[in-house]
């Protein structure tokens, strides 16, 4: 008798921003159980998702799916690299930043058929101070948002969005000393970012040519620019096409050196930390398993921005319409303080 392949499910119940009460049900009713044996296992406190993955890769099962948002996929994750066992995606969260750049389905569903397909391939994975990231992590601007972000309490695009209004026209710029294997210069960045992946989350694209197979970091430098270059540096971000913007400088490496002159945050996948001086960062080749998506080829994962922005909105578009109505008046106080400030 042929094997079962075995799957564990965590399921983050407050992550992300889908509600997950039926999630248990669509798992019995899509995966297909004549392949797969599977349990649900859901978390209970902070880091438990790290505990029941790190004892699932333990207990030698194939296959842990995380149901949640960046944070959790990041949690789950770390605990399966350099071993056998592959990591699956529900998206559930804001950004979704490694479900897009992998091109899988926002919506459960059709993320959770592809699961049921279970196409594993093999990718490298980032190391910033010691702590794995799988997009992105970085200093500076992103950094001190992602901080802002989470002592907001409340997720979403929204709240995002207001935090960078109100923050990006009064963040100061500092001085970096960047060093990798061509030598070391200094920088005076808005922020620096290292990627594995090609984005944050949301489509937006700090290193849009970034390959999860390379075994090379792409590394982003975002010098300081005017109230003036805003406009065109979002559209860059969001257009796939920042290597056009003149304040923006990229190169690839396999490991960064960084000094800054102060502590202060950094983020992996979105998650901040604060942390000191000097800071390591380096890529891992080969070192973690992803279910994938079966229609989708390496050289053609580039996400088709209108079709994912599409779906995100008629997945979510009761949750928009309540964030929208309690949070419109915050938003257009902020835009007016944002065009007094422009103006002067």
């Amino acid at each position: 008798m042929t094997r079962k392949t075995s799957i564990t499910f965590i399921l983050n119940p407050i992550s992300g921003t889908h509600k997950k009460d039926h999630i248990p049900a669509l798992i019995a009713d899509i995966i297909d159980q004549e392949r797969f044996e599977y349990e649900i296992c859901p978390t209970e406190y902070a880091g438990h998702a790290t505990e029941i993955a790190r004892a699932s890769a333990a207990a030698g099962r194939d296959v842990v799916v995380a149901i949640g948002g960046d944070g959790t996929v990041n949690e789950v994750a770390r605990s399966l690299v350099h071993t056998n066992t592959a990591l699956g995606i529900i998206p559930c969260g804001s950004g979704n930043g490694l479900a897009r750049h992998l091109c899988l389905p926002l919506d459960i569903n059709k993320a959770l058929h592809i699961v049921n397909e279970c196409k594993i391939e093999t990718f490298d994975y980032g190391v910033i101070n010691g702590l794995p990231f799988f997009c992105t992590c970085g200093m500076g601007f992103d950094a001190f948002i992602s901080l802002k972000f989470a002592e907001a309490g409340k997720r979403g695009p929204i709240t995002y969005v207001e935090n960078v209004l109100k923050e990006a026209l009064k963040y100061r710029p500092e001085t970096y000393e960047v060093e990798d294997e061509t030598g070391a210069k200094k920088y005076k960045a808005f922020l620096i970012a290292c990627a594995n992946a090609s984005q944050y989350g949301n489509n937006a694209y700090i290193a849009p040519h970034a390959t999860m197979k390379d075994g090379l970091l792409d590394v982003v430098i975002l010098e300081p620019f005017t109230a003036f270059d805003a406009p065109q540096i979002s559209i860059d971000l969001f257009n796939k096409t920042i290597e056009n913007n003149s304040k923006f400088k990229t190169f690839k490496t396999k490991r960064i050196h960084i000094h800054r002159d102060e502590p202060g945050a950094i983020h992996y996948d979105g998650d901040p930390i604060m942390t000191g001086t000097d800071i390591d960062i380096s890529i891992e080749p080969q070192g973690i398993h992803i279910i994938t998506n079966p229609e989708i080829v390496e050289d053609e994962r580039q996400p088709n921005f209108m079709l994912n922005a599409f779906s995100e909105f008629f997945n979510n578009i009761n949750n928009v319409r309540e964030d929208i109505g309690k949070q419109s008046h915050r938003i257009q106080v902020i835009n007016k303080v944002l065009l007094r400030k422009l103006t002067r």
